[in-house]
């Protein structure tokens, strides 16, 4: 019985753990590092997870969850209400839309597939965040935000994929 319960809940720490995994980088994304301008630049970690995790496996981050580290994204950075978690919502609704043409290509493709629509993702939070303001808001800062987390991508994508490999495929 009670090696039934822990295979339980290590069936269900496994499927968790994309969502956990994002909610800790929405957690670390808020982490002051006391690097003068570094917190308007961080790069936008839980959107990798997001584009990350539709690719590959979306079946264990639902839009429900998407959702819900959206919200904490916002609430927890300090940005208006919905926005992130709007953007993180279209991103992974777009991804699920081009899973066909992304699912098995390249890493070349996959990081090329990131730009594009982070590109769209950063694009989309300056404008809104520029209506929010009723002001526009200096491109450079998202633009080099931007930058940063299409740089980022490929040493996340790496331990999310040495993640998938050990922990999710033995399900």
């Amino acid at each position: 019985m009670k090696t039934n319960i822990w295979y339980r809940l290590d069936i269900l720490t496994r499927l968790l753990t994309p969502f956990l995994l994002t909610l800790s980088l929405v957690l670390l994304n808020i982490v002051p590092l006391r690097i003068p301008g570094f917190s308007n630049v961080v790069p936008l970690l839980p959107l990798m997870a997001v584009y990350h995790w539709a690719v590959y496996r979306s079946e264990l981050l639902p839009a429900f969850a998407v959702f819900l580290i959206g919200m904490l994204q916002d609430i927890f950075s300090g940005s208006p209400i919905g926005v992130n978690t709007l953007v993180f919502l279209l991103v992974y609704g777009v991804v699920l839309w081009q899973h066909r043409f992304l699912y098995g290509k390249s890493f070349a493709v996959i990081w090329l597939g990131f730009g594009i629509v982070s590109a769209g993702a950063f694009i989309l939070i300056w404008a809104l965040i520029s209506l929010w303001n009723l002001s526009v808001l200096e491109p450079r800062a998202i633009a080099f935000q931007y930058l940063l987390t299409v740089g980022v991508f490929p040493a996340l994508a790496w331990i999310f994929m040495r993640w998938q490999q050990f922990i999710i495929r033995q399900l």
